[in-house]
Order: C-alpha cells, then structure tokens, then sequence
C-alpha cells in the first residue's frame, strides 16, 4: 500500500516588508489578497491547521512606530504593534495595570514575545484577554487607510460587527484614557497556569465621571457590559471619600448582577414552568460571579 506525506502548508507567492504604516496600507491596496501579519501567533495556527492558504503577506514587524506608546492629551495612544510582553513591563503596567495584567496572561513566553495588541483586535477571538479590558476602557481605535486617511472606531463597535476594516486599512494605534485609578483584569482558565480563558473579567473605576464599567470576555463573540450592574454599584460608592467602605453585601450582589446579566436564564418550558440552568451553565455562571466580585473588591481595597 502506498502511503503520502501530507502537504506542506502553501508558502505566499509575495511577502513584503514595509517600514511604515502607509507603506504597509500601501501595500495591502495593491495586494487586494495579501493578508497582514505582526506576531503571526493566530495566523500561523490558521495556517499549519489548513485553514487558511494565503497568497501574499505583509509583514507588520519593521514598522517602528506602532511599536510603543505615547501620551496624548490625557490618554495613552498605543501602538498595534505592542507586544505581550511589552505591556506587561512596570512603566507600562504602572498606567494600564488591567491591560498589563491582561498581557501578563496571555500564555507562554514565546506567545507574549509574538503576539501584539493589534493582533489580539484584528483576530477578535472570544478569548482574547486585551479584548474585555479595552471594552472596559472604552478604548479607540486609529485605524490607517490608503493616502493617509485615518479614522476612529471604538473598539466595541469593531467587536460587535458594527464596524469593519475596509480593504486596504489597517489597525495603527489605540487610544486608551489615563485614568490614574484602580483596574483589574482576572481571569479563569481551568487548569493552573497562563491558559486559554473560559470567563473573564475586567473591571475599571473612573472617579472623573463617578462611573463602574465592567466587561466580561470569552463567555460570547464579543466581551459583555452588564450596563444596569454597572450603575447600581457607582450609585452605591462614596465617590468623595473612602470608596472601600463599600459593604461586603453590595460587592457579592454585584457579582450575582453581573453573571445573570451576562448567563441568563433558560427560557421557560412549553408550559410556563421555569427552567434550570444545565451543570455547565451554572458553573459558568458561578465563575463568572466569583471574577466580578473579586475584581470590584480589589479595586475598591
């Protein structure tokens, strides 16, 4: 019997190499089929996994300027070229702790060295742990178009569908406020160790506007705002003094908030009755609840 190695993944026809972001849009618009590629951490998958056979790349990792970050009129301007293991670094995490610790989490060394916050966007995976802590934030995004043409997009509505990358855009950077107050970025896992989350939370406290938000990741497509949580419990902290005496009551009820907010009910049964939550819903649902409460006692202590 005759047996065949099985093929060898495809290698692009073009791969070009910009030096800068309008070089890269340059490129991607005369090269309507080439796919861009920076950490190459969910591409590359995609590629040994067959799913995807692309015919020309452009490489992301010569261009200098989305590699850093700046301050921008009270908010930090991040470059989508950032790595993992960039934002997990102290001056960093001293300003965007959450997203620092996010990064921190996002696995094993050789994927924080790779993998960029672009990438963790452009490939929107429910799993992606920047993904709730910039729905948190409320971040922006600067994406670049061919002749220098920027736009911005909040990052909420690119994760929701509601906005797109045209052909020939590109991520360039990310506006993040400089809140200068607690954030808190947990997330579970199931098994010890930086993993693939099965439920996150981020949470962020903005004194400025008396305001709580709270995102929850990897549970649906895109990371979930418990909105009415969110608000019951600004209500409930004094804003202008010690914010920690928050009661330990209203911080376990904030977490029950958020995770039925976020796991809902079954729908009821043909005959009215109320339905249970199956084992994996509840539990779900119980982790979810413990992320929130945990994450608002932190940034509250």
């Amino acid at each position: 019997m005759t047996t065949h190695a099985p093929q060898a993944a495809q290698t692009p026809q073009s791969v070009k190499l910009p030096a800068t972001l309008d070089e890269a849009v340059a490129a991607l618009a005369a090269m309507p089929a080439a796919v861009p590629v920076a950490g190459g951490t969910d591409l590359m998958a995609s590629v040994n996994s067959g799913q995807l056979r692309p015919a020309a790349l452009v490489g992301l990792g010569r261009i200098s300027e989305i590699r850093g970050w700046q301050y921008q009129d009270g908010h930090g301007l991040l470059g989508a070229g950032l790595t993992h293991a960039r934002m997990g670094r102290p001056d960093f995490a001293a300003l965007f702790p959450a997203l620092a610790a996010a990064a921190r989490a996002a696995g094993p060394p050789q994927i924080r060295n790779a993998g960029t916050l672009g990438g963790n966007i452009a490939s929107a995976a429910p799993t992606g742990d920047a993904l709730p802590v910039l729905a948190a934030l409320e971040a922006v995004l600067i994406i670049a178009g061919p002749g220098g043409a920027r736009r911005e997009v909040p990052v909420a509505h690119l994760l929701a569908g509601m906005e797109m990358l045209r052909p020939g855009e590109l991520i360039g950077f990310v506006r993040v406020p400089l809140l200068h107050a607690p954030q808190v970025f947990l997330k579970a896992t199931g098994r010890t160790g930086p993993g693939r989350a099965i439920a996150s939370v981020a949470l962020v406290l903005d004194p400025a506007r008396r305001a709580v938000r709270c995102a929850v990741g990897a549970i649906a497509p895109m990371p979930l705002r418990p909105l009415e949580a969110e608000q019951w419990v600004a209500s409930l902290i004094d804003w202008d003094g010690e914010r920690g005496s928050l009661v330990p009551e209203a911080v376990t009820a904030f977490g029950e908030y958020v995770a039925a907010a976020c796991v809902p009910d079954q729908p009821p049964a043909a005959d009215g009755t109320e339905q249970p939550l199956p084992p994996g819903v509840l539990h779900l649902r119980r982790t979810v609840a413990a992320l929130a409460r945990r994450a608002l006692g932190r940034a509250l202590s």
